[in-house]
């Protein structure tokens, strides 16, 4: 994604390099370009680790621990961008006062504020899936039936809502992201489960419609005045490699890769995601613009500082109140007596 919003896409990035991304890397631009692909694949993802995480849990808890995941550095990324953008020096302008305090609540696409995060679109699509799985899996209780239940229901909701082109079904049921999430939560069921051929249909289903979706929100005919040109084919196989992986990571192909490090840099993706689009076009017109250092050297330092600025956020911000808002949103703990009201033994 990274490298999409540095060198795959036109507009504001322009603006930091001073010309198109495409006379700036013009081997490389249109490879960058599908890498706007790994949001599909990070839906896929979060399918997977959603319906890992709610399994068994109350739905007070699942609701404590999806707010103390997301909102600790995005409410940081919020004022860092706010900061970065108000500079005298820098180009790009931050939304009014009212919008940003909108942005806070994460529902400033469907309130029609403007986003302080270009990236944000994909964290309402996030909540609405959690809103669903909560409602109708983690609520009721998560069993095998009632997930399986959830995938064909919400598979053939999406798609009728698609076609009954009404905005707010497709607002609820997310017809162009839904077959992702699916697919994350049938990949789970094989790793809970084992296989099976209802497990197996649901993620095939899943592929078959979502890259339908990815190629029809990003295959244009061959025309010189875009930036890009993405090949169908290299679509459809990005997003098979991403359900390839994650099956790979549900089967266990990867138990031996339990190194300490993977786990600092997982926890690092979200505030990297975050900060690295607008907070980078910044650094890029200081090191690209303003101090000369050529544009290869420049993309790979941006990356560097983001990854710094992301780690600082993860320790400054993260460690420090992610457990503190779980702790206050999950209540008080439950007794620890025979039964509720006994006054616990002391052993």
């Amino acid at each position: 994604v990274a490298l999409y919003h540095y060198g795959g896409r036109t507009g504001e990035v322009g603006q930091a390099w001073g010309t198109s991304p495409r006379a700036q890397f013009p081997s490389l631009s249109t490879a960058f370009s599908y890498g706007c692909l790994g949001v599909q694949i990070f839906f896929v993802i979060s399918g997977f680790v959603i319906c890992m995480s709610g399994w068994g849990r109350p739905l007070r808890s699942f609701f404590a621990s999806r707010v103390a995941r997301l909102y600790p550095a995005y409410w940081a990324a919020i004022l860092i961008v706010t900061v970065v953008f108000a500079l005298p020096w820098v180009a790009y302008k931050t939304v009014s006062p009212s919008d940003t305090l909108v942005n806070l609540t994460m529902l400033q696409m469907p309130v029609g504020a403007h986003r302080v995060l270009g990236v944000c679109w994909t964290l309402w699509a996030e909540l609405r899936f959690y809103a669903l799985f909560a409602l109708f899996v983690v609520l009721p209780g998560a069993t095998r039936q009632r997930v399986v239940l959830f995938c064909a229901v919400w598979t053939l909701g999406a798609v009728l809502a698609d076609a009954s082109h009404q905005d707010f079904l497709k607002a609820v049921l997310m017809p162009e992201y839904a077959p992702y999430f699916i697919g994350g939560v049938g990949l789970y069921l094989i790793h809970r489960f084992g296989h099976s051929a209802l497990a197996w249909g649901i993620v095939g289903v899943s592929f078959l419609i979502g890259q339908h979706y990815a190629v029809a929100a990003l295959w244009h005919a061959p025309n010189p005045h875009f930036f890009s040109y993405r090949s169908p084919y290299v679509i459809i196989a990005i997003v098979a490699a991403g359900y390839a992986a994650v099956a790979a990571i549900a089967l266990g192909a990867f138990r031996w890769a339990n190194w300490p490090w993977l786990t600092v840099a997982g926890a690092l993706t979200y505030p990297f995601y975050l900060l690295h689009e607008h907070v980078g076009w910044v650094v890029i017109a200081v090191l690209h613009r303003n101090l000369g250092i050529p544009s290869y050297a420049t993309f790979a330092l941006t990356l560097a500082l983001m990854l710094a600025l992301a780690w600082l956020l993860h320790r400054l911000v993260e460690r420090r109140l992610t457990p503190v808002l779980r702790r206050s949103l999950s209540g008080p703990p439950r007794p620890t007596g025979d039964a509720v009201g006994e006054t616990p033994r002391i052993m």
